[in-house]
């Protein structure tokens, strides 16, 4: 029963995230993709901080069937950074990600999650998402009979919808325009847009299809929650170029994963390992590689083990 609340949740965001994404202002220009961290900085630089939104997470305090998962944890991403969370199992970075959306399962009793220095504790799921997070999730939902294509332009005109109650949605043949040109920048195949949402799909499929949801909808921040589980070598280096050709100054990306081999193709900003529900460690690239070479055991050695009972509620 717990499994099938999880996943109506599932459904019911991935819903929301789809027909509700924040529409962001383009300014009549085309937004510039880069592949480098370089040249993300560089762009960041030139914008100034003062016009990049920022998502910040304050001293957070999570707890799920009266037990504390999160304890304390903070960080703080702007857009035009890549962070990369990383940790053993049963430390909470599923249980973040889901706080961060909404779950009603979690319950925040602590600390707040702020959106431009304004709090979204209150706001539902679909209004999280118009405001412009996007949650990819570590297992898509399958939803028969609606083809790809035809889910996202309900989404992309519900979207508009809530922004303008006057709107009557974008045309066919725009809506086939920016398909067309978001399936050459991932590298996709036109066909793909022609299948049910994630009705057979391959582990590989559902998460490209993710990140195609990603780029069609454009939204201020997105949460990568393990997107990288059950991927072979091939399927990974796929997923992750689409990944690079979406980062740039206008997207803050966060990368929820247990192993290092994501980051071998997308190179993150900053490096975090969260450990009995707080981050206990922060660098860059070099952290992730420490992890690959010595494991966990060195966190655990420093910080104790977790409670068993905390694995069991986070796996």
């Amino acid at each position: 029963m717990l499994y099938k609340k999880i996943d109506f949740f599932k459904a019911s965001c991935y819903n929301f995230a789809l027909h509700h994404a924040r529409r962001r202002e383009l300014q009549g220009s085309t937004p510039i993709r880069f592949f480098s961290k370089d040249a993300r900085q560089l762009e960041t630089l030139k914008l100034g901080k003062e016009n990049m939104a920022q998502l910040e997470i304050k001293n957070l305090h999570v707890q799920v069937e009266d037990k504390e998962i999160l304890r304390g944890f903070n960080l703080t991403i702007n857009q035009g950074e890549i962070h990369a969370l990383m940790g053993p199992n049963g430390t909470g970075k599923s249980t973040l990600a889901y706080a961060i959306m909404g779950h009603p399962r979690y319950q925040i009793t602590e600390g707040d999650i702020l959106l431009d220095g304004e709090s979204i504790l209150d706001l539902s799921p679909d209004e999280r998402s118009r405001r412009g997070i996007f949650l990819a999730f570590q297992y898509p939902v399958a939803i028969p009979g609606v083809t790809l294509a035809n889910f996202l332009r309900v989404a992309i005109n519900a979207r508009r919808k809530a922004d303008d109650p006057e709107d009557k949605g974008i045309s066919i043949v725009k809506f086939r325009q920016m398909l067309k040109a978001k399936m050459e920048l991932l590298k996709m195949d036109p066909a793909f847009a022609g299948r049910y949402l994630n009705e057979g799909f391959s582990g590989g499929e559902k998460k490209r299809a993710e990140i195609l949801q990603m780029a069609m909808l454009e939204p201020r921040f997105a949460i990568l929650d393990e997107t990288d589980s059950g991927l072979d070598i091939d399927a990974l280096r796929i997923v992750s170029e689409g990944v690079n050709a979406l980062a740039g100054d206008h997207i803050g990306i966060l990368i929820i994963t247990h192993y290092q081999r994501m980051l071998n193709y997308i190179k993150p900003d900053f490096v975090h390992i969260m450990y009995g529900g707080r981050i206990v460690e922060s660098g860059q690239a070099e952290l992730a590689l420490r992890l690959e070479e010595s494991g966990y055991a060195w966190v655990r050695e420093k910080y104790g083990p977790l409670p068993k009972e905390e694995e069991e509620l986070t796996s």
